[in-house]
């Protein structure tokens, strides 16, 4: 008897990704998740992803998810064809997004404006944050947009998962009308 141990799946590299979907003439889409803890969470946000034609999530390779069992169970398989990419450094990757066309919206309770407000057309990266810190102060800094979606009921925020689904597919929306 062997017995074998092999990872879940095998991390990309963000660099290889974008040139590779700007070559097959897509309009980039990118989400990044900044400190998602929850692996549940991000089988779902990556289920979502994969039916919305996200090109690859980012994850950084310190403080985060790393794709298990639990997280390719909840994503329905979604972790098996969508690229992941785990990042050293998420401010390093921010400025190559920046570099490459990309402009960058932070879902935040401290946003600006209304999340339907921003315009999701171009090249985009939607950062999503952990449920109890939100996207960090540094990330931020970085970002060309901070949107919020409104919360009418007494519970302060949504849970990550569904914060994304939203505006996921708001830039779904835009990018089909």
């Amino acid at each position: 008897g062997v017995i074998a141990f092999i990872p879940a799946i095998t991390y990309e590299r963000l660099e290889n990704i974008i040139p590779f979907v700007y070559e097959q003439g897509k309009n980039p889409f990118i989400v990044l998740l900044d400190g998602v803890t929850d692996v549940r969470n991000f089988g779902a946000i990556a289920r979502t992803c994969e039916c919305a034609g996200v090109d690859a999530i980012v994850i950084p390779s310190r403080g985060s998810v790393t794709v298990n069992a639990d997280a390719v169970k909840t994503s329905a398989g979604a972790l098996h064809t969508l690229p992941v990419c785990r990042e050293q450094n998420l401010k390093d990757t921010l400025q190559f997004l920046k570099s490459s066309g990309f402009h960058i919206v932070a879902a935040t309770e401290k946003g600006d404006y209304d999340y339907t407000k921003a315009d999701y057309t171009g090249p985009m990266c939607i950062i999503m944050g952990a449920e109890d810190k939100g996207v960090s102060y540094d990330n931020l800094a970085l970002c060309d947009e901070w949107v919020k979606i409104p919360m009418l009921g007494t519970i302060e925020s949504l849970n990550v998962s569904v914060a994304a689904g939203i505006l996921i597919y708001e830039t779904v929306k835009q990018r089909t009308n």
